[in-house]
């Protein structure tokens, strides 16, 4: 045919060397050396962890590595692993960029993921890799571990990690937490663990520590729960994270109050989505929270009480914006009771059953568009126009 060319045999083989030639001379197409050396290295660091081999842990370098194996040594683990993504070498050093997966025994559906910087030498003599250093990445959190050694104490549905906490202190925490369980259990009637681990620190410090951000963006703020959204295989290994600056100020029913709140996130976390509302997620986890505590209305939600109490009826629910940790502390304060008086009203008047069935339909969306429209149609009969017109009712009907 026209425009074809033929190749002879001897040409097919001149044209494959050819490419050989070029493959092995353009760039990095092969395994990296060094990259390789060095996941050995961290491979050898993960067994120690799993098999608790001091010795073996500190073989593989860094000053006062054995310290830092000890900072770890009391958790539970039930999987250890390290991934290098990428390796920088400068002469016998070396920067590598590693994920660190790792599973708590018992708690955790799937691994923690987080990001590490571990820098190494090289000993020239013998030409082996050791860490010198393994930190945090830049934009990830600290683990426990880096804040220093980590006390574990267990309850019947809880495990309490802290550092910086006497035993007394944790049991404390392990105490609320197995109370807080089964109360978010006669709640929620979804699938969950039905356990929790909850995170200890020392400080506000050691808590913005754990969360990667700046200490005042907490400052006043007594737990956080962190985890992913989007679904059960999205979360795997929610962590209670607890200021204990402001969560000592707190009396005992407020304490309880707490940790129930984010125990229903733990619980709720595979059926939140980018589709929820704050006041949605927020409210309910406060409604489980106050559930059963003989609080008043008036009692469990002061500022809002007030506002209306002067004619200042809200004009709208809460919007995500309202629930920014930097806000006016009134006005975070109003959106918590706002979302929560809206799922007690819901709770109230359609049934608890109705309410959880609400919060399901809302996370089943992929996007927020349409999803709060769709889910009170289907679930409480009504458009979002209406429920805003019954919820400004039902605030009138309690503080006006």
């Amino acid at each position: 045919m026209a425009g074809r060319r033929r190749v002879s045999g001897s040409s097919v083989v001149a044209l494959c060397l050819l490419l050989v030639a070029l493959v092995a001379c353009g760039g990095r197409t092969g395994a990296d050396p060094v990259r390789a050396e060095v996941q050995r290295v961290l491979d050898r660091r993960a067994a120690a962890v799993l098999d608790h081999d001091r010795a073996a842990y500190a073989d593989t370098g860094g000053t006062g590595a054995g310290a830092a194996f000890d900072n770890l040594g009391a958790l539970p683990l039930a999987a250890w692993s390290y991934r290098v993504r990428d390796v920088e070498r400068t002469g016998d050093t070396a920067t590598a960029d590693v994920e660190l997966r790792y599973r708590v025994e018992g708690y955790d559906r799937g691994p923690v993921s987080t990001g590490r910087t571990v820098r190494l030498s090289r000993d020239g003599t013998a030409g082996t890799w050791a860490v010198t250093s393994d930190r945090p990445a830049k934009e990830s959190g600290q683990q426990p571990w880096d804040q220093g050694a980590v006390r574990v104490v267990r309850g019947t549905h809880s495990l309490v990690l802290g550092v910086g906490q006497s035993t007394e202190a944790l049991r404390r925490f392990a105490d609320l937490a197995d109370r807080a369980v089964p109360a978010v259990s006669d709640a929620w009637d979804g699938d969950w663990a039905r356990r929790v681990v909850v995170l200890v620190p020392h400080s506000l410090e050691g808590m913005a520590g754990l969360l990667g951000s700046p200490a005042s963006s907490y400052r006043g703020i007594a737990a956080v729960t962190t985890g992913e959204t989007g679904g059960r295989e999205h979360a795997p290994a929610d962590r209670v994270i607890v200021n204990p600056d402001a969560y000592g100020l707190l009396g005992d029913l407020g304490k309880q109050v707490v940790l129930t709140h984010e125990t229903t996130h733990v619980a709720t976390r595979a059926d939140t989505t980018s589709a929820t509302p704050l006041w949605l997620s927020e409210g309910y986890a406060d409604w489980v929270g106050y559930r059963g505590s003989g609080r008043t209305a008036a009692q469990a939600a002061p500022e809002l009480a007030a506002e209306v109490a002067e004619g200042r009826v809200p004009a709208r629910l809460p919007t995500d914006d309202d629930f920014g940790f930097t806000a006016d502390a009134d006005a975070l304060a109003r959106a918590y009771e706002g979302g929560w008086l809206a799922c007690r009203m819901i709770a109230e008047q359609w049934g608890e059953d109705r309410l959880d069935a609400f919060y399901r339909a809302v996370g089943t969306h992929d996007e927020r568009a349409g999803a709060l429209e769709d889910a009170m149609n289907e679930v409480l009969g009504m458009t979002p126009e209406d429920f805003t017109a019954r919820w400004r009712d039902y605030l009138r009907a309690r503080f006006a």
